[in-house]
C-alpha cells in the first residue's frame, strides 16, 4: 500500500470535514492552519501523486528554472510551461503595482535563490556575482565533510525586503536540509500557503525532485522529503473532482535517475532525468486561482 500518498489524500479529507470556511484573495475555500506530511525518498523512490496524471515534466521544467536563477516567464512559455501567466500578465502587473514587461515576474524564487536581496532591474539584467547566491552555499556545505552535517543549510525565497516587487509573494518559502550519518539527505520544506488540489501536488514533486538532484550532485543519498503547510486550502470549485481524487486506490510511486553529473548545478537539463514506472490514473481537471 502506498502510504505516503495516503497523507495527501487523508489531508484532502480532512480539509473537506474539518476546514472553516474562508474568503481569500483569489476566492472561497475550505482550509485548516498547520499540517505536515513526509515522503520516503530512499531506493529512488519520487513522490509523484498517481491517484491522478501529474504533469512532472512541467514541474521539472520550472524547478530548473528556479536553479538557473531566471525570473523571466517567457523563458518558461517557449518550453509550453504556463503556470506563471497569470501572474506575468500585464493586468496581474499592474493590479501589484508593477511597471514591469510582461512576462517579467520581479526577484521571484529563482532571484532569491542565487541573488538573495540583489537590487532587482528586471528579468534580463545580469546578476551574476550579487546578492547571495543561497543555493550555491547549500552545495558548497553539502560536499564539505563536516559542515554537510550542519543544522544551519537553510535557504529562505522569504525576503521582505522585495516581496512589494514580485509579482506574486512566494508560498514555498523555506528549506532545511540534514544529512545523517548515513550521508542521507533529508529536506525539509515549509510552505505558507498551499492550493491542495493543484499547487500541493507539484510541490511534492519539485521538491522531491530538488532534493534527488542535491543528493546526486553532492554525493549523498536521498532520504526523506517533510512538508509542512501552513494554510492549506481547497477551493471551492475544486471540491467535487477531489471527492473523484479520493475514490481512487493509489499505485506504487515511481524511481527516478539521474543519468549524468555535472561540475555547475546549472547545467542539469530535462534529459538528465529519467521517471521510470510512473503509473496512474487520468488527469483530473481544476481551474488554478492566480
Amino acid at each position: 500500500m502506498n502510504n505516503d500518498e495516503h497523507q495527501y489524500l487523508q489531508l484532502i479529507s480532512n480539509i473537506l470535514v474539518n476546514g472553516d470556511d474562508f474568503e481569500g484573495r483569489n476566492g472561497n475555500t475550505k482550509m485548516i492552519f498547520g499540517t505536515q506530511m513526509r515522503f520516503q525518498l530512499s531506493h529512488h523512490t519520487l513522490p509523484l501523486l498517481t491517484t491522478k496524471k501529474l504533469a512532472w515534466k512541467t514541474c521539472l521544467k520550472e524547478l530548473l528554472w528556479f536553479i538557473c536563477g531566471s525570473t523571466n516567464n517567457k523563458t518558461l512559455k517557449e518550453q509550453n510551461v504556463h503556470i506563471w501567466d497569470t501572474n506575468g500578465s500585464k493586468d496581474f502587473l499592474n493590479s501589484r503595482g508593477l511597471d514591469y514587461k510582461e512576462d517579467d515576474l520581479g526577484p521571484v524564487y529563482g532571484h532569491q535563490w542565487r541573488f538573495f536581496n540583489a537590487s532587482y532591474v528586471d528579468c534580463h539584467s545580469d546578476y551574476k556575482g550579487l546578492g547571495v547566491d543561497q543555493l550555491q552555499n547549500v552545495i558548497q556545505m553539502l560536499k564539505h565533510p563536516t559542515e554537510k552535517y550542519s543544522r544551519r543549510i537553510i535557504l529562505s525565497a522569504w525576503n521582505p525586503c522585495q516581496l512589494d516587487l514580485m509579482a506574486l509573494p512566494p508560498c514555498h518559502i523555506l528549506m532545511h536540509f540534514h544529512v545523517n550519518q548515513q550521508d542521507e539527505l533529508s529536506c525539509i520544506l515549509y510552505q505558507r500557503s498551499g492550493d491542495v488540489g493543484l499547487g500541493i501536488p507539484f510541490n511534492i514533486a519539485s521538491y522531491a525532485f530538488l532534493t534527488h538532484l542535491l543528493a546526486h550532485h553532492c554525493d549523498l543519498k536521498a532520504k526523506e522529503f517533510i512538508h509542512f503547510i501552513g494554510n492549506a486550502h481547497i477551493y471551492h470549485d475544486h471540491i467535487e473532482p477531489l471527492k473523484t481524487q479520493l475514490n481512487r486506490t493509489p499505485y506504487a510511486f515511481p524511481s527516478l535517475k539521474i543519468t549524468n553529473k555535472y561540475d555547475n548545478i546549472n547545467d542539469y537539463k530535462l534529459e538528465d532525468f529519467v521517471v521510470e514506472n510512473y503509473n496512474s490514473y487520468d488527469k483530473i481537471t481544476m481551474q488554478m486561482s492566480a
